[in-house]
């Protein structure tokens, strides 16, 4: 999943400036953005095609960063004068699946029904993407002082893959943003950090052989469990001796394992098994060091087998992962931010991963995470995101580009 460099196509505005197109409500571009599926890993250009139609009539300037078969592409506009400073407004383009749950409607059909609106990514996070295109179009017939930027990325619900090819294209060059904001589900409130997560799997080797013979054999899943047992142990450790972060809701570093597999037939001694478990981590916690007693941890399991089965071995391989966030609370910018939200209330830490983390690393710029609705809506049926929300979160973007219209910001 490795980007390609920037595509040479930038879709550079040819426009009559005295003649610029209405911008169309946030609710007919979500029922817009909510009608394409666009499950991760599968296209989204339809999707960047339509954003395209609205931002370059408007004078914004688009460019695409694209997966390296084509399929998909993330995309970065600009409003305003090419200087440093300006917001970066971010977004996925991605959603979770819908096969196997119980919508009460068409799932990639906007639905209203009292006072929210429902459809999968309604939340996560098409309602903030709709709000942020209204936005961008907003500033178009702005002065502005300070640019404004839209980043829509693919493959965020998968590891944020995809944003990945963008930042380095982007870090390359001579100008820097001066904040992003990650518009994921916060109930409008300003969520400083996140943890960040390393996915992993455990590949068990054993020695297959008849069930009737199994002390013969070696049973990969026999260390499986062994190893699953030593994962439930370091947890213990975490939670009760490691370091605490109290502003998340489980306030230390956690271990899990979602998938195991291994086994052809009752009758067969299984030869191998392959545990996928995955790390989130606080920042006072270094998830190499995790790793490193996994592996101690591994290497005791197999260790006395050895003699007999000279194959035993338990070998973890990372499979993805991103940085966690922790922009430190007394931040200007989180004073900013709280000022244009005219909030007293104080910053969070959120339980799930985002992009900001991979922004603040690879552009060396400060981040927070700000959007409407809340996750505990989304990544299921019936999906929805409070419209009250969505207006919050446009006077919100409506304030962004009051400042970027100011001199001296």
């Amino acid at each position: 999943m490795v980007d390609t460099p920037p595509s040479l196509e930038s879709r550079l505005p040819a426009h009559n400036p005295d003649t610029k197109p209405m911008a169309p409500e946030i609710s007919e571009i979500l029922s817009r953005l909510i009608g394409f599926p666009t499950i991760s890993r599968q296209s989204n250009l339809e999707l960047l095609d339509y954003v395209e139609s609205l931002l370059v009539p408007a004078g914004i300037t688009v460019r695409r960063f694209s997966h390296a078969d084509g399929s998909r592409a993330n995309l970065w506009a600009t409003v305003g004068p090419e200087i440093d400073g300006g917001i970066i407004l971010s977004g996925h383009s991605d959603v979770v699946p819908v096969a196997g749950q119980g919508w009460s409607s068409d799932p990639f059909v906007l639905r209203q029904d009292e006072g929210r609106w429902y459809g999968r990514g309604a939340v996560d996070m098409k309602g903030f993407v709709a709000a942020a295109i209204h936005a961008m179009l907003n500033a178009a017939g702005r002065n502005l002082q300070k640019p404004l930027h839209l980043a829509l990325s693919y493959d965020e619900e998968v590891g944020c893959l995809g944003v990945r090819g963008m930042i380095e294209s982007l870090a390359q060059e001579p100008l820097r943003p001066a904040l992003c904001l990650i518009g994921e589900p916060t109930g409008m409130r300003i969520a400083t950090g996140h943890k960040g997560k390393t996915a992993l799997r455990a590949c068990c080797q054993g020695q297959e052989g008849h069930s009737a013979l199994a002390p013969k054999a070696l049973n990969a899943l026999h260390l499986g469990a062994a190893f699953l047992q030593r994962l439930q142990i370091r947890q213990e450790e975490l939670a009760s001796n490691g370091a605490q972060d109290p502003a998340y809701a489980i306030p230390y570093t956690t271990i899990h394992a979602g998938i195991m597999r291994g086994g052809e037939a009752l009758n067969i001694v299984p030869g191998s098994c392959e545990i996928d478990f995955e790390i989130r981590h606080i920042a006072a916690d270094d998830p190499s060091a995790i790793l490193s007693n996994l592996l101690r941890d591994a290497e005791t399991i197999v260790a006395p087998h050895r003699d007999r089965f000279a194959g035993a071995a338990i070998r973890i391989e990372t499979l993805s992962g991103y940085p966690g966030l922790d922009t430190p609370e007394d931040s200007p910018t989180v004073r900013l931010v709280a000022s244009l939200l005219d909030t007293n209330l104080p910053t969070i830490k959120v339980a799930y991963g985002t992009e900001g983390g991979l922004f603040a690393e690879g552009l060396d710029i400060p981040v927070l995470i700000c959007g409407p609705g809340e996750m505990t809506q989304g990544h299921k049926p019936d999906e929805y995101v409070e419209i009250s929300q969505i207006e919050k979160c446009e006077r919100f973007l409506e304030r962004i580009v009051d400042v970027l219209g100011r001199r001296h910001t």
